[in-house]
Order: C-alpha cells, then structure tokens, then sequence
C-alpha cells in the first residue's frame, strides 16, 4: 500500500476548520486535535500515550504512539499540531500532522519488518512564545528519552511537507550561494540536517531519492543555529541524537507562512503524497 491522497486531504480538513485556532490558548482546540490523534491511531489497532507538562500554568500534551513496540533501538518520527496566532495553518502544519498521520496508517498496513521500533509523536508548543524554550513538546519527548536511557537510532520531523509551484524561479533563496545549489523551481522536498548527523542526513536523503515520485534535495547546515534547527528536531541534537527535517524549505517558498492566507486549497496533496510514500521508503530502508 503507498499513500492516499484522500487520507491526508481529511486529515488537513479537520486540522483546518478548527475553531478556534489551534494555538496555545486555545485549550479545547488543542484537545480536540488530541482526540482526533488518538482516534486515528486506534482504528489501526495502535494504543495511544499521553505525556503531559504544564507550561504557564496550562497542561499540554504529546500524543505518542508505536509501531514494533517490542523491540529497543528506536526511530522517532514526529510533527507538531499546533499554529501559531490566529490562522488555520494548513501548511503549517496541518500537513505534516497528516504526513504523521499517514506514516502510521502505512505501517500498519503494509506491516514491514524492522530492526527497530518507530515512535510516532504529534507534538505540542512548537510555535511561538514557545520555540527554542524548554516547554517545547519535542524538548519533552527528547528528554524523555534521554533520561529514560533510550537507544535512539535518530529522528525524523515532518514540518510544512505541502507548498510547492511548477513555475519557473518560483523557488528563492536566503542566499545566492544556496541559489547556485539548489533547483530554482519550487517543486521539491528538503531533508535539513546539520554536519555533526551528515550521515544520517545523507542516509535519509538516499533511501527518499530511490524511485522518489519526487526531487528530493538536502543539505547540511554547519551547526544547528539560524534557519536549521526552526523545528522539533532541534531538541532531538540537543540530547546527541541524529535528527533531520523533511521540509518544503517553509517561509522562504511559502508566502502564506504564519499568515490567514495558509489554508487548504494553497496545498499540493499529490506532491505531499508522494513526501509520505518516500518517506515511509527511507523508514523501511534504515532497516535494510
């Protein structure tokens, strides 16, 4: 089985007809999202855990669920399901919670063997005023582990996998040496890591180029400052543990980022389907 089209466009719906928005104040919203998460899970047979924090003054969850339960060494596969202000963020990230979403449904069916187990955590608090803090849901979950002495094989982050354009210079750039790099068409799909995890990031990057029903582009940041760490994976290298993003290069390509304007209909679901399924690829790969 690959990727349903139909599947992830129901999930972005709900996502994004929420009201309120999902943001951090929005406690009902947030739980309602929650919800939706487990329910998901559980009409695959997946039993759903919740890790709770509070953060000024309010609770908030993960919602994590596994795939291989039984066996030790893990791969952490995660998006966050919250927006930031008000507005339906479809790109982010409604879509890589149905790219999340997706990844477990084909798990499930397609039931591949690994030599390892796959945690799949939709994360809370990603977005301001709490990035980069120690509230963050995916700074929770890392520590988690890290505590609980856990043998992490690395981390994959969904993050804003929906935005792209078939038009010529569509694609900019922060940079004119990223300009002579990289395709000036906005119709790939990057894997971010940083140089101290380059082989895991090549390693992703392989296993989601072979037979990819999309381009597939990466690069490695020389350390986790500026634009590389603007994601959950960053708190997964603050514990040594290898992290990438797979990302749609975010604000710089997608004009609607943090704005009203980021809804469903500014999505391409045929390319993010193709995101998941060479995705799904890359997780079976790591076993091989």
């Amino acid at each position: 089985m690959k990727a349903q089209k139909n599947r992830l466009y129901k999930d972005v719906a709900f996502l994004t007809e929420l009201r309120p928005y999902r943001n951090y104040k929005q406690l009902d919203s947030l739980e309602k999202v929650c919800d939706y998460i487990k329910a998901e899970f559980g009409q695959l047979g997946l039993e759903s855990e919740e890790q709770t924090w509070i953060a000024d003054g309010n609770e908030y969850k993960n919602i994590i669920t596994s795939y291989n339960k039984e066996k030790s060494r893990r791969l952490v596969i995660g998006a966050h399901y919250d927006v930031c202000g008000e507005q339906p963020g479809a790109d982010d990230n409604a879509s890589a919670v149905a790219g999340l979403l997706e990844t477990a449904r084909l798990l499930v069916e397609n039931q591949p063997t690994l030599d390892f187990r796959v945690d799949l955590v939709a994360y809370s608090l990603e977005e301001p005023p709490f990035f980069a803090s120690d509230d963050m849901g995916s700074y929770i979950h890392a520590k988690s582990l890290h505590d609980g002495d856990v043998d992490v094989l690395g981390m994959i982050c969904y993050e804003m996998i929906g935005f792209f354009s078939d038009e010529p210079n569509s694609q900019p750039f922060p940079s004119e040496a990223l300009a002579l790099l990289y395709p000036s068409v906005a119709n790939f799909i990057a894997v971010v890591g940083i140089e101290r995890f380059a082989e895991f990031t090549g390693k992703i990057h392989s296993l989601m180029s072979k037979d990819s029903g999309i381009d597939v582009q990466f690069i490695n940041f020389p350390d986790a400052g500026d634009i590389a760490g603007l994601s959950d994976h960053r708190n997964y290298w603050r514990f040594g543990y290898p992290a990438v993003m797979i990302n749609d290069t975010a604000f710089i390509r997608n004009p609607n980022y943090h704005k009203k304007t980021d809804t469903i209909d500014t999505l391409d679901f045929d390319k993010m389907t193709e995101v998941v399924n060479s995705t799904y690829r890359a997780v079976c790969g790591l076993s091989e």
